[in-house]
């Protein structure tokens, strides 16, 4: 039979016999061991992260049909000889990459030539072609957050899990940490007992197997309690209701399996962790009674981490819970679950809670647009509602205790968030194909998120100067970034600094580019060896003089203070070293002469600029000084913007700066003035060269401050 030709269903039916084969259990444990297995030295580094990604492992929902496949029939985990093992793993590789290549839509169909001329055909927004992406896209969690998370999603949870369940939200969390701790351990001990055993006998199986007995040891919790939570993760042997690839698999949502009578089996810790987090909320709502308070409180979570993670960011004072806008008649014109204001930069955040459902990672189009419409679409809707109402003076912002807010809404710019709550298969991919969303010069496109992705970001990027620098990058690029998983990108800028050139529509980003950002929230969270930010925007120029002017900016919540910090971070790596030299040599000649010295650099084709004077003057000396050689910078580059900043020659430190902007209009005083002037010789420049003569005293100065050489630089 030509095997190029079969079908999902055939071949997804040849897997589930092998599955059900004698010992089969062994192989899973392979790829368990294999797959989720980092494996390390003395101390963790990106390239040991980095194997995680290669294109012969398996994705955890690919081992995870593999557990649901095993257990529709009765386990066996009779030990074979190693050749039927390896007969069975090589095996499922081949049927696995068939599976995946049967899930691909015919590019003929995707690509319709009658289509082509359609300006809203977008072949990506077919089911068929979204069902492959939702499978087999990277987690958008990592596994620590699901338990850290769940701490908090169910605190307000945990009275009714203790009458229904006999254990607290904290003992399910302990126990389950210990679980993970007590088959590390094993993992560990199994890898050199393989020098001393007959190969005959080797299988990784032993080390995911536990009693409740060692958990309620390793966990330091009471016996009873600790069975009550093992139990309420354990699903039934023999299901016959997984019959596809994209059916529920009770082994997502109970993955703990019944082994013998005082015996457990987890292969996929991931898996437990992830339904620790969504599980318990089926148990609650399955109380008709508590059915409301449970979706309250999952509400709340939501909204409440969100603020939580954006305080450690801009500080509390400049976040606020359930924002109620208020029109002149006191009716209720909108809501914001979160706002941050912070100088004159905004985002509001709206949360939901809905998951993906089955018929959508069937890849039904109804479903697909009716779940994203109420994960998605709706609280952007809701957000670009209120983004147009809070610059609107005629109404008022609430807070959650009653009070109005008394801020500055002379906003420049309004970022919309729309975050849920639950992992969203291929969430950024879908946002591409599906979000209907308007911009303006203030409203900014949206940026989708769940709160995994939300809490890295504001780990990785604590200060406000860096993450709104990157939320407006990504907000910018929404429309030339292409990846599966918001992490990816975010690890990328953490190692480029993210940047796509106009000239570029598409920036495509592979999974594996997360090695350093994974491995940075694993020394982070789990107190693993190793480092524990990126080499890149936030270590190469920290010791540098525009490391530390980003970092005196960082703690000043100015408008145009914040926007000189977004230009600075802007600059490429060659640029910065071209401005660190020039600082440092301007301060070295200020120094030894006790002049006045400058440097000027171009940006974006000359559409704005930065001119740095380095003076030990008093500020009603230097400011009149550098304020007249921007206008004459920005005036000969005709800019719409530029910056001018004055800095201290013994320090370095920034003493004050300013910002114009305002559109070019044609001069006769800066013509005459720029008559003389030198034209810049390099991108940029070190203090005025000027060839070819001697400047006269009464003449125009060259560094372009306009007053006369005799009363600036030659000072």
């Amino acid at each position: 039979m030509d095997q190029s030709n079969r079908t999902e269903v055939e071949v997804f039916s040849e897997l589930s016999e092998l599955c059900a084969s004698p010992g089969y259990l062994h192989a899973i444990a392979y790829f368990c061991f294999r797959d989720n297995t980092i494996r390390y030295g003395d101390v963790i580094t990106a390239e040991d992260v980095l194997e995680q990604f290669g294109m012969e492992k398996l994705v955890r929902t690919e081992i995870s049909t593999l557990i649901g496949l095993a257990c529709k029939g009765n386990l066996s985990a009779e030990m074979q000889t190693p050749e039927t093992v390896q007969r069975n793993i090589d095996k499922t590789e081949v049927l696995l990459k068939e599976i995946h290549q049967s899930m691909m839509p015919d590019m003929k169909e995707m690509f319709d030539p009658e289509q082509a001329s359609n300006p809203n055909f977008n072949p990506f927004k077919n089911g068929a072609a979204l069902r492959e992406a939702i499978f087999y896209g990277g987690e958008s969690a990592y596994h620590f957050q699901y338990r850290d998370l769940s701490s908090l999603k169910y605190r307000s949870d945990s009275d009714w899990l203790s009458c229904n369940k006999g254990f607290s939200a904290e003992n399910s969390i302990l126990t389950i940490a210990a679980i993970q701790e007590l088959q590390n351990r094993k993992i560990n001990e199994f890898i050199p007992s393989l020098d001393i055993s007959d190969p005959s006998s080797w299988t990784a199986l032993d080390a995911y197997k536990f009693t409740a007995e060692e958990v309620s040891t390793e966990a330091c919790i009471e016996l009873d309690i600790v069975t009550k939570v093992i139990e309420s993760f354990v699903s039934p042997i023999g299901m016959s209701d997984f019959t596809s690839l994209d059916d529920f698999n009770p082994k997502n949502a109970y993955p703990i399996i019944k082994f013998t009578d005082t015996e457990y089996l987890l292969l996929q810790n991931y898996s437990l962790v992830e339904a620790l987090y969504e599980t318990p909320f089926f148990w609650f709502y399955e109380d008709k009674k508590y059915r409301s308070t449970a979706m309250k409180n999952r509400g709340d979570f939501t909204e409440s981490f969100s603020a939580q993670r954006l305080m450690h960011v801009f500080g509390e004072k400049n976040v606020f819970l359930n924002v109620e806008i208020i029109d002149s008649k006191k009716n209720t014109a909108g809501e914001i679950d979160v706002l941050i204001v912070y100088a004159n930069r905004v985002i509001i955040l709206q949360a939901k809670s809905k998951k993906l459902t089955i018929a959508s990672r069937k890849g039904n189009d109804l479903s697909l647009r009716d779940d994203f419409k109420k994960a998605v679409q709706d609280a952007y809707d809701q957000a670009y509602s209120c983004a147009t109402l809070i610059t609107d003076l005629n109404y008022k912002l609430i807070d959650d205790r009653g009070n109005e807010l008394e801020i500055e809404r002379n906003f420049s710019e309004i970022y919309p968030f729309c975050v849920v709550s639950d992992h969203y298969p291929a969430l950024s991919f879908q946002a591409r194909q599906f979000l209907n969303f308007k911009d303006t010069e203030v409203i900014k496109p949206p940026f989708v998120m769940d709160v995994f992705f939300l809490d890295v970001a504001t780990e990785m990027l604590e200060s406000p100067l860096h993450f709104l620098s990157y939320v407006n990058r990504r907000a910018d690029y929404s429309d030339k970034i292409l990846s599966t998983r918001e992490l990816t990108i975010l690890s990328y800028h953490l190692k480029k600094n993210l940047w796509v050139d106009n000239e570029y529509t598409m920036m495509h980003l592979g999974d594996d580019i997360c090695a350093d950002l994974d491995l940075a929230m694993l020394v982070r969270r789990c107190e693993v060896p190793g480092e524990k930010t990126p080499e890149g925007i936030l270590t190469k120029f920290t010791d540098t003089s525009v490391g530390r002017l980003i970092s005196q900016i960082e703690k000043q919540e100015d408008p145009g203070t914040i926007d000189l910090g977004f230009m600075l971070l802007l600059l490429s790596e060659d640029t910065v070293n071209q401005l660190n030299t020039g600082i440092d040599h301007i301060a070295k000649l200020a120094l030894n002469d006790h002049k006045c010295h400058d440097l000027t650099i171009a940006i974006g084709m000359g559409s704005t600029g930065l001119t740095v004077h380095c003076n030990s003057d008093p500020m009603e000396v230097a400011g009149p000084k550098l304020k007249r050689h921007v206008e004459i910078r920005k005036y000969s580059q005709k800019a719409k913007e530029w910056f001018g900043i004055c800095i201290d020659p013994e320090t370095k430190k920034l003493k004050f700066g300013l910002k114009l902007l305002y559109e070019w209009e044609q001069s006769d005083e800066f013509d005459e003035i720029l008559t003389d002037a030198p034209k810049p010789q390099r991108k940029i420049n070190i203090g005025t060269v000027v060839k070819g003569r001697k400047i006269g005293r009464n003449e125009i100065c060259p560094c372009g401050s306009g007053v006369k050489y005799k009363k600036c630089c030659l000072n």
